[in-house]
């Protein structure tokens, strides 16, 4: 089947567990799209999904998934250690890909799905629910049209009190609050500045296995503005983000999934307050972006196209070069 804008696109799941789980409450919920498959490497645990969440078809392996001719877009909610196999074998097979985030282990690896994906012309997307969100372009404007002036700092902090969850703390798994978390922080810099970065500097508190637990990361960016941006597994962070300017600030409630934006003038006096439309969880915007994209021709969606997630991989290597958080992952070469 060709994904046209009035069809529905059929969505196989790849992995369940609680992100998947999100995932088939949101297109349980959207209109245009649709759960028809989750597949897992346990049978059992994809007919419990199944039932759970009402979905048509259950497969015991990711392959059997992949090989469904009903599935239009594969979405791969594995952990990061998992993307790269499950994702390659999905655009050999001439599968669209909507990958979570992270991405994948490494920029190697993310490269090397990207080239594949490009060469053999299948749709690709990383799942980073923030970058789809219309609060993104409603923000982009205000910044565009003066508001808070000439922005000159950005802070931001992402936090969970996660425990010793083993994909946060084993290296197999891609652990760390990096890839978990940080990836939101360093998304929340380049989708309100699009200068380029031009000097990073940090630190990070570890994990007696070798894991970051927090870090605090700062980035200078080639228009004068300066980035401050934190991100931890070990405790409740106020998750807020702010865009100084020299006029006022814009102060997001949430930069994992904001809800309200607020405005503020020279001296920190209220302007405004903008609540966003009501979601479903926040993911449909995701699938929304990626149907449409399908149905135009496109074989990436313009919200985050890769050569972007490609540039935020080499940046969380070059930190976890600097902190010693080392993946069984980057020892490996990939075609």
């Amino acid at each position: 089947m060709t994904t046209t804008a009035t069809s529905d696109m059929r969505v196989g799941i790849v992995g369940a567990g609680w992100i998947a789980e999100k995932a088939a409450i949101t297109l349980k919920g959207l209109k245009g799209a649709t759960a028809l498959a989750i597949g897992s490497r346990s049978k059992e645990k994809a007919e419990a999904f199944a039932n759970t969440w009402g979905l048509p078809r259950a497969y015991g392996s990711y392959s059997e998934l992949i090989d469904d001719p009903d599935v239009d877009l594969v979405y791969v909610a594995t952990p990061h250690s998992h993307h790269y196999n499950v994702t390659r074998e999905a655009i050999l097979k001439g599968k669209p890909c909507l990958v979570e985030k992270a991405f994948m282990a490494n920029h190697a690896q993310s490269q090397a799905i990207v080239r594949l994906a490009r060469e053999r012309k299948v749709f690709l997307a990383e799942a980073i629910w923030t970058r789809y969100q219309p609060v993104v372009p409603l923000i982009r404007t205000m910044i565009a049209e003066g508001r808070i002036g000439e922005p000159r700092l950005i802070t931001a902090t992402l936090g969970y009190s996660m425990g010793d969850k083993p994909r946060i703390m084993r290296a197999d798994l891609c652990g760390g609050a990096l890839l978990d978390l940080g990836v939101y922080a360093i998304n929340f810099v380049s989708m309100f500045c699009d200068a380029p970065f031009v000097d990073i500097t940090s630190q990070c508190v570890k994990s007696a296995t070798g894991m970051d637990l927090t870090n605090a990361i700062t980035i200078t960016l080639a228009n004068g503005v300066l980035a401050n941006v934190q991100s931890s597994a070990s405790c409740v962070g106020d998750n807020i983000g702010v865009i100084a300017g020299t006029e006022g600030n814009i102060i997001i409630d949430n930069i994992n999934n904001p809800q309200t934006v607020t405005l503020n003038g020279p001296d920190r006096t209220f302007v405004s307050k903008v609540a966003v439309p009501r979601q479903i969880t926040g993911y449909e915007y995701q699938f929304v972006a990626c149907k449409e994209a399908m149905a135009e021709g496109l074989l990436e969606p313009p919200q985050m196209p890769l050569d972007e997630t490609l540039r935020i991989m080499r940046v969380m290597d070059g930190l976890r070069q600097k902190w010693g958080v080392h993946y069984p992952m980057d020892d490996m070469e990939y075609e």
